[in-house]
């Protein structure tokens, strides 16, 4: 069984422990996503205190919401598309401070001694250009690169028409090629900054 089967499974365990009347279960799963959905709401505020305080909110929607999870999708599917709209939420009422794109440093040159440092130092640098992004771009490279979704289920996560958001992908895509030309293939380097070394193979399958 692997690592995600092995979470679905004590996911939808845990929840059905919930509805039964077990709410002690729900400390599975704060204790399974609550390094995830901090981490995603950094990406969105850039903000650690914040982003703690974006995750409790989400773990207390979802604990109020349990029941509205139709297992139509995974749960966690479910947790990070409603945690992405309390963050959205959020961030409309108290904004952060976004970085000026133009302000991210630029990726280390291909004469770097060490050619694997020189690869973090890129991916590096691609993650802080997409959180200079604008909200509105940075969401759906979020949702999208860094958090896997698909098209569809990032799209109904924002709310949006797959067509918008394919557009506002593009959109991003476009704004980090223009700030970095040396960028061969800037969706390469979006989805190779996004992961880490063991979860690389699975970005070669689904594009092949």
């Amino acid at each position: 069984m692997t690592l995600n089967s092995t979470s679905a499974t004590e996911d939808l365990a845990d929840v059905e422990r919930v509805l039964a009347g077990e709410p002690a279960a729900f400390a599975g799963i704060v204790r399974r996503w609550q390094t995830p959905l901090v981490n995603m709401a950094w990406r969105y505020c850039r903000d650690r205190g914040r982003a703690e305080e974006l995750a409790q909110e989400a773990f207390i929607r979802a604990w109020r919401g349990l029941a509205q999870w139709r297992r139509e999708s995974s749960f966690s599917t479910w947790l990070f598309a409603l945690a992405a709209n309390v963050f959205r939420s959020e961030l409309k009422r108290f904004p952060a401070v976004n970085l000026p794109l133009e302000a991210a440093p630029e990726p280390s040159g291909p004469a770097c001694q060490h050619h694997m440092l020189a690869e973090k130092s890129s991916q590096d640098v691609v993650r802080r250009a997409v959180l200079a992004l604008p909200l509105r771009y940075r969401e759906p490279v979020i949702l999208f690169y860094f958090h896997e979704m698909d098209l569809a289920a990032a799209a109904q996560t924002m709310r949006l028409p797959e067509g918008t958001l394919k557009a506002r992908l593009s959109r991003a895509r476009s704004l980090l090629r223009r700030r970095f030309p040396q960028l061969e293939d800037e969706q390469e380097a979006l989805e190779f900054s996004a992961t880490t070394p063991e979860r690389r193979p699975n970005i070669e399958a689904r594009r092949n």
